[in-house]
């Protein structure tokens, strides 16, 4: 049961939002902040209340357009505490996309908020701090070197091992990475760049800075009025500029 503050300096957003957050049965309690500075104020309190206080803020759903300080300000400032809540960007605004991903947001929904569209970020919230708080929980022994071939992943409490050679594309979410495979997808905390690092090797490359994709999972390369997309199974996925000349080349080489 997440605890969230919603930030809006809109009054029918913000009552939007906080009656949408309040339907879902994920969320345990959901309050409002007409600006970013009292929602700082608030956030604040969360932290001093420890992550089990009464306090406790797990989530902030956040408005980037504000008066004074901002939502991306606010976000910034959040990144400097040890151990700060998530933040969710709800905005009218597309711009912002890549600088809200910069500073490790769980996700970015664009105004009218859609009921599904937001389940999904408060889905993704969710899965991010059960997997923090068993990280916090797990105990700390030492480890062996780790398989190549397989990457380990919890699954209701149960660990299993998931084929590398499975793996069609990776998509980074802060610290953590989700693997995708054709039959799901798995939450592990490994950061998206070490995963690159690691299977480089094994044919992964780096198409945007949040993503990584198996070459040979990829059925078709796209090109659209300048932009360049790849086709992984049925997902359809973006290649930044500065990756699409090496991603070319690689499927020109690739067997």
């Amino acid at each position: 049961m997440l605890r969230a503050l919603a930030v809006d300096d809109e009054r029918p957003s913000l009552e939007e939002l906080l009656y949408l957050l309040n339907a879902d049965p994920r969320i345990g309690s959901a309050e409002g902040a007409g600006d970013a500075t009292e929602a700082l104020r608030r956030i604040n309190r969360a932290l001093e209340s420890g992550p089990a206080g009464p306090e406790a803020i797990d989530v902030v759903f956040l408005d980037i357009n504000m008066p004074g300080l901002d939502g991306l300000d606010l976000a910034r400032l959040l990144t400097g505490f040890a151990k700060p809540p998530l933040v969710v960007f709800v905005t009218a605004h597309e711009d912002f996309a890549v600088q809200a991903f910069d500073l490790k947001a769980v996700d970015y929904v664009l105004k009218p908020v859609r009921k599904e569209r937001l389940a999904e970020a408060v889905r993704r919230a969710v899965e991010l701090r059960a997997a923090e708080l068993r990280d916090a929980a797990a105990p700390r022994i030492p480890v062996s070197e780790p398989d190549p071939d397989h990457i380990p992943v919890e699954l209701g409490g149960v660990t299993r091992f998931v084929s590398v050679d499975d793996i069609t594309h990776v998509e980074a979410q802060g610290d953590y990475a989700r693997l995708h495979t054709d039959k799901g997808s798995h939450l592990v905390r490994i950061p998206l760049s070490t995963l690159e690092e690691r299977w480089r090797s094994r044919g992964f490359v780096r198409i945007h800075r949040r993503h990584l994709v198996a070459l040979r999972h990829i059925g078709e390369l796209r090109l659209d009025a300048g932009t360049v997309s790849v086709l992984v199974g049925t997902e359809e996925l973006q290649v930044s500029r500065r990756h699409a000349r090496e991603l070319r080349d690689l499927l020109m080489r690739r067997p």
